[in-house]
């Protein structure tokens, strides 16, 4: 399912909060190793709750650079709704680890609650998060270190967001 080179991931909600709050989901779009997609329960928690950052999730689904996921598959279908019966994770985060493991495809999701249950699902899945996807931009040189740490300021100052170190030169 690798499109041009790049590995198909599925994005959370938190994720793609981070990076639409931040009004740095290029960064993510031009991801070198990885195509994101968001599940349709993604895109309503984003239509639902955040109306502010709507209309980038929508411009970048219209443009290709994301792409949505309809939760349709009886196999993810049944996987949502046992998640989702348990009422510890959102709707979100319910559709995308049952779509990562059944299609198993990375999952990039910050939620550790959420993250512990993507592991019960598939021991194996390839988990993704907030820091180590600014980790690897740096690496693949998408984003500067400096850049890096003026989101990680902007996301711990306006949008409740702390990653527990200084300066992402600390994580390189």
């Amino acid at each position: 399912m690798a499109t041009a080179g790049r590995d198909d991931t599925i994005l959370d909600t938190s994720v793609l909060l981070n990076f639409l709050k931040a009004d740095r989901l290029d960064l993510i779009t031009q991801h070198p190793r990885h195509r994101f997609y968001v599940t349709d329960h993604v895109r309503a928690e984003i239509t639902q709750h955040y109306p502010d950052q709507l209309a980038k999730l929508e411009a970048a689904l219209s443009a290709g650079e994301l792409d949505e996921i309809q939760v349709t598959d009886p196999a993810e279908v049944q996987a949502f709704s046992q998640l989702n019966a348990s009422k510890r994770l959102g709707a979100g985060e319910c559709s995308a680890i049952a779509v990562a493991a059944n299609r198993r495809l990375p999952l990039a999701i910050d939620d550790k609650r959420a993250r512990k249950e993507a592991r019960t699902c598939s021991p194996k899945m390839v988990l993704l998060s907030t820091e180590g996807l600014m980790v690897s931009l740096i690496h693949e040189g998408v984003v500067d270190v400096a850049a890096a740490d003026s989101i990680k300021l902007e996301w711990e100052q306006k949008h409740r967001f702390k990653l527990n170190f200084g300066s992402f030169a600390e994580r390189i």
